[in-house]
């Protein structure tokens, strides 16, 4: 059941959504994996108090400089208490914080949160309706639960960076955090879980995530390939590892992307690049052959396309119901109308930056859409207005900020 005395908290970014308003997270998050998984919950319209220690004004090691585009895009929506754990009139704040809550989420090392006394163990004696979200580099516990983890040691032991690149080119990584944003996501997810199951149970439970879990789940049918066949896949550039034609091409003036996956779209994309002659190659005549013979096959796809440009034969092949699509830099993307349709570059104002555009939610809700209505804030800029909320008096916050609890 919701608890009454919630609503006596202020609900500051209530406009955000109404989906998950009813919902208290406190976000001890810092860097990426974390505040991604938090970020899912406050542009819903979770109420999010982000809690930092009162030396970390600047933003760095919370995901980079305070007013810069990464703090600014995974922080929005969120409201700032400084506190600080580790003294003892810090953790008891916390701790009347957290007996309120509904979600923790935090991403210490495993051995961090036992030793300020917030662990789930410590948090569960005084809230059992806590969901308690975790988040690490490899786990809670095994053999290499106290390493530190970094979204590229995670790329590298989960495999991505073996699969990623041309042949033979040796390991890349990708170009965004995969498995830090896959581990947020997957943690937000979790603690959606727990929520739902708690309305049925009255008991939270401790949600775990790591970023080598998500990285190895990211590999998807990757991973069924080694599991279930015993094929250890391979660097393939910019080739589908299994779907032949599909990958890049170059045309008159570039590249494209062109997928024609099964048989009858390898026929359309055949005839609709002049390439009919190419259906009565035994070598192509079916997906194992087209694979067998991928060189020779996307030399003798570029060399048709090179009659065209880009733009041209992305007309041409949608006609045709061939899948294709422009390859962009990232300001193109922006550009583009279908994304501007869409709208996923979303306006919010900051006090100091004035108007920004920050990377909206990738799904829609029909009655509950999400929102963003608040910039990143700065470092403790609520703490009052917080600790009022939770019943501390003026002097009570005074004797705080005079001590550096705040």
């Amino acid at each position: 059941m919701p608890d009454p005395a919630l609503d006596t908290i202020a609900d500051a970014t209530s406009d955000a959504a109404k989906a998950l308003g009813r919902f208290l997270v406190l976000d001890l998050t810092r860097v990426r994996s974390g505040p991604t998984a938090v970020r899912q919950l406050a542009d819903w319209g979770a109420r999010v108090i982000k809690i930092e220690a009162p030396e970390k004004g600047g933003g760095e090691g919370l995901g980079g400089p305070r007013h810069g585009p990464d703090f600014q895009n995974l922080h929005r929506n969120k409201r700032s208490l400084s506190l600080d754990l580790k003294s003892a009139a810090g953790k008891a704040v916390f701790l009347k914080l957290a007996a309120r809550a509904d979600v923790v989420v935090e991403n210490y090392r495993p051995d961090v949160k036992t030793r300020l006394g917030i662990d789930y163990p410590a948090l569960r004696a005084i809230n059992p309706r806590l969901v308690y979200a975790s988040i690490s580099g490899f786990g809670q516990d095994g053999p290499y639960r106290d390493r530190p983890g970094f979204d590229q040691i995670a790329q590298g032991m989960g495999g991505l960076m073996s699969i990623t690149g041309l042949p033979g080119q040796g390991p890349v990584r990708a170009g965004i955090p995969v498995a830090d944003l896959t581990a947020g996501l997957f943690c937000a997810l979790g603690i959606l879980v727990a929520l739902l199951e708690r309305e049925v149970s009255g008991q939270g439970q401790w949600v775990q995530a790591s970023l080598l879990q998500a990285q190895i789940a990211m590999l998807d049918f990757q991973a069924a390939r080694w599991l279930i066949k015993g094929e250890v896949p391979r660097q393939a550039g910019n080739n589908h590892p299994t779907s032949i034609p599909t990958g890049v091409f170059a045309t008159a003036d570039g590249h494209i992307n062109i997928a024609a996956a099964g048989q009858e779209i390898w026929e359309r994309l055949a005839r609709a690049i002049g390439g009919a002659a190419l259906l009565d190659d035994p070598d192509y005549a079916t997906g194992a052959l087209r694979s067998k013979n991928r060189d020779k096959l996307n030399a003798e796809i570029d060399a048709l396309l090179r009659a065209k440009t880009s733009a041209a034969w992305i007309e041409v092949l949608n006609a045709a119901s061939v899948p294709c699509g422009p390859i962009y830099r990232i300001d193109e993307v922006f550009a583009d109308p279908q994304v501007r349709h869409l709208g996923i570059a979303q306006p919010v104002h900051h006090p100091k930056l004035g108007d920004i555009d920050i990377v909206g939610q990738p799904v829609t809700l029909s009655r509950t859409p999400s929102r963003l209505t608040r910039a990143a804030p700065e470092a403790g800029q609520d703490s009052d207005e917080i600790l009022r909320e939770f019943g501390f008096d003026a002097d009570a916050i005074a004797g705080f900020r005079r001590d550096g609890v705040i």
